[in-house]
């Protein structure tokens, strides 16, 4: 990653590090860019404004979203300082970005006490398991959704099948 691209993944580690000392959040941060200009910046408020969904990357897709008037952010580009969790990467799907970026991974996160790999066991579970959620956790998780050993490039919408 060079150049620009570059720059807004440092804007984000920036902010991710300044909402961390601000005590606001966990030290996540993400950026919505469209056209090489930055529409929307967010950062986790999960513990000041109580409220488990306000990730990072959550928070800059609804800034996005009402800058732009349009619930999908296509050929917008998602820059976050950590790889995002389940929630966010179906907030993601959902919003139709062209691409995604990231610094750190999800196992760098999980070290620094972050770690949502139960999820990603739930999930792995095979449909229709009787007990839902009261289920027994399942066999271990894939991280095949993510690319280059999950570190820049995650996902391009144009090879992504969304239903018509």
């Amino acid at each position: 990653m060079e150049g620009e691209s570059q720059s807004f993944l440092e804007r984000a580690i920036a902010l991710a590090v300044a909402n961390a000392r601000n005590s606001d959040g966990g030290p996540f941060a993400a950026l919505v860019v469209k056209d090489g200009r930055v529409i929307a910046e967010g950062v986790n408020l999960v513990t000041s404004a109580n409220d488990p969904t306000a990730h990072a990357e959550v928070v800059a897709i609804r800034a996005a979203c009402r800058a732009l008037g349009h619930f999908q952010l296509e050929g917008c580009e998602i820059y976050s300082s950590c790889e995002p969790c389940p929630m966010c990467l179906g907030a993601i799907y959902w919003a139709r970005p062209a691409r995604v970026y990231y610094a750190a991974t999800a196992a760098d996160a999980s070290q620094a006490g972050f770690d949502d790999s139960f999820i990603y066991r739930q999930i792995a579970l095979a449909h229709g398991v009787s007990g839902g959620l009261n289920a027994p956790i399942g066999a271990p998780a894939s991280n095949n959704f993510t690319g280059n050993s999950g570190r820049a490039f995650m996902f391009d919408s144009r090879y992504a099948q969304y239903p018509e």
